[in-house]
């Protein structure tokens, strides 16, 4: 039983939230467009979106018990490590801050970690009759489409309304709340839920 196009389209909605979250953080603290960045981080957001399930319907007959015991303590403590570094960077003045949206290297953090969630759904794909890996691709190329499209909507909503909330509050703060908050949300619900 495969899931249907709308059941994919909320699906592909629901696993692009943190990286909508993480993208509204990043164009507040960018301030104002940088398209090339911003399309980098879009297009790593959406490939580690698509990857992740792929990864976890690959290696569901031997390792999904393995994985499942795991992922939400990895994605914790990779949002955990770049929300403290985020929150950290806030209180040291500028030229001083490591965090920023705009590296490579935090950009492939973030992107790890905003979607090692999805491996439970390449899990539950492989039991719900996605038998091949040509079944599995309109799922998956909805679901990385979906997540760079609401990463480019973030990172607008950021740099549009940024300045207002820059001037209230520093936004590496707000933004390493925020990552410790999708982080402690995922552990919590995998600890509380079992799923």
């Amino acid at each position: 039983m495969t899931m249907t196009w709308g059941d994919i389209i909320l699906l592909s909605v629901a696993l692009a939230m943190d990286c909508f979250t993480v993208s509204i953080v990043s164009g507040v603290v960018m301030q104002r467009p940088r398209w090339g960045v911003m399309m980098r981080m879009a297009t790593l957001f959406g490939l580690f979106q698509a990857a992740m399930p792929l990864a976890g319907w690959l290696c569901t007959s031997r390792f999904a018990a393995y994985v499942e015991d795991f992922d939400h303590w990895v994605a914790f403590a990779l949002l955990a490590f770049v929300g403290g570094r985020m929150i950290r960077d806030s209180f040291r003045p500028e030229e001083e801050s490591h965090t920023d949206p705009q590296r490579l290297q935090t950009q492939l953090v973030l992107a790890v970690a905003t979607s090692i969630d999805a491996l439970a759904v390449g899990i539950s794909m492989a039991v719900t009759g996605y038998d091949t890996l040509q079944s599995l691709m309109a799922p998956l190329a909805a679901i990385g489409a979906g997540s760079l499209l609401f990463s480019l909507a973030g990172f607008m909503l950021g740099i549009t309304f940024g300045a207002g909330i820059r001037r209230r509050l520093r936004p590496e703060l707000l933004g390493g709340l925020i990552l410790l908050f999708i982080g402690t949300r995922i552990l919590l619900t995998h600890l509380l839920t079992g799923s």
